[in-house]
C-alpha cells in the first residue's frame, strides 16, 4: 500500500527534470535558428528524439511549454514587484512603479525573448497576447495613476497606452534578439516612462535611482 507513492515520487521529479532539460536546450537551439527541429533539440538537450515526444506532441507542443515557463516566470516577477520597498528621491510615485515593471520584467522577456516570434507563429497571437495580460493590466493602472498625477503628460487612455508601451518594449527585445542592440533594461526603463509622457530628466533620474538603489541590492559588487 506504501510503495505506489514512493515508486512515483521519483519518477515525477525525473519526468520534470527532464522536462526542463528538453526546454532549456529548446530555448537555446530555437533562439540561435528559429528552424531548429525537434531532432535537434533531442540532441542539444542530450535525450532521445521519443523522450521529447514522450512530453511534447509536437513542435506546437514544445513552443506552449516555452510560452508557460515564461508565463510562470512572469507571474513570478510580478509578485517580486509587489514587495514593499523605500521609495526615496524626488521622482513621481507613478515613474518609479512603471519603471520598476520594466526593470523587473526585462530580464525575464530577456531570457524569452526568442518567443517573440516563435509564439506569434505557432501559438497564435491570442496565445502570446494572454502571457502579458497581468502585465497589461498593472501597467494600465499605473499610467492612469500618473496621469492623473500629471506624472505622464500624455493625451492617449491608458488603456491604448499599456498596449503601445508593450509593443515598445517586444520590439526593443526583438532588436536585441537581432543583434542590433543589448541592453540592460535600464535603456528600456527609460524610453518606456519616455513614451509614457514622463519628462526626459525624470525618466532618467528614476531609472538611474532605482538601478543604484535595487540591482546592488541582489547582490552586493
Amino acid at each position: 500500500m506504501t510503495s505506489p507513492p514512493a515508486t512515483h515520487e521519483p519518477l515525477s521529479r525525473t519526468a520534470r527534470a527532464t522536462r526542463t532539460r528538453i526546454l532549456e536546450a529548446a530555448r537555446r537551439e530555437l533562439g540561435r535558428n528559429a528552424d531548429s527541429s525537434l531532432g535537434d533539440i533531442a540532441e542539444a538537450a542530450g535525450v532521445a528524439r521519443r523522450t521529447v515526444y514522450a512530453h511534447f506532441a509536437g513542435r506546437a507542443a514544445l513552443i506552449g511549454g516555452l510560452a508557460a515557463d515564461a508565463g510562470e516566470a512572469i507571474r513570478v516577477a510580478i509578485t517580486a514587484i509587489d514587495a514593499p520597498g523605500p521609495v526615496t528621491g524626488r521622482a513621481p510615485d507613478a515613474a518609479t512603479a512603471l519603471a520598476r515593471v520594466v526593470l523587473t520584467l526585462w530580464p525575464v522577456g530577456d531570457r524569452y525573448r526568442t518567443l517573440i516570434g516563435l509564439a506569434r507563429q505557432d501559438l497564435g497571437a491570442n496565445g502570446f497576447s494572454g502571457l502579458l495580460d497581468p502585465v497589461r493590466d498593472r501597467v494600465a493602472g499605473i499610467l492612469a495613476r500618473g496621469q492623473q498625477q500629471g506624472v505622464f503628460r500624455t493625451g492617449v487612455p491608458p488603456g491604448p497606452l499599456s498596449r503601445a508601451l508593450e509593443a515598445h518594449i517586444l520590439a526593443l527585445l526583438d532588436s536585441v534578439n537581432s543583434g542590433i542592440w543589448a541592453d540592460d533594461g535600464t535603456g528600456a526603463a527609460t524610453t518606456t516612462l519616455i513614451a509614457a509622457g514622463a519628462d526626459r530628466d525624470v525618466a532618467a533620474s528614476t531609472v538611474r535611482r532605482l538601478s543604484d538603489a535595487d540591482q546592488p541590492g541582489c547582490h552586493a559588487q
